[in-house]
């Protein structure tokens, strides 16, 4: 199964963020963000039947006048 992630710079950590569920997870580095959000869904699922199917998110910007 196939996850779309965020991954976001704050306050020192990297935040990785999966679209299609409620799961985040952080880390040092971005790789490492990443790595713990394949746990944290891995262990997510543990309790949670693995969806069918997803449907990709849309992602886009959103401009506000400056």
């Amino acid at each position: 199964m196939q996850f779309t992630a965020a991954v976001t710079h704050e306050d020192g950590w990297y935040v990785a963020r999966a679209l299609e569920v409620e799961v985040t997870s952080q880390g040092r580095t971005a790789d490492d963000a990443l790595a713990n959000l394949r746990e944290a869904l891995e262990l997510y699922f543990e309790d949670e039947t693995l969806p069918e199917a997803i449907e990709p998110p849309i992602i886009a910007t959103v401009e506000l006048p400056a």
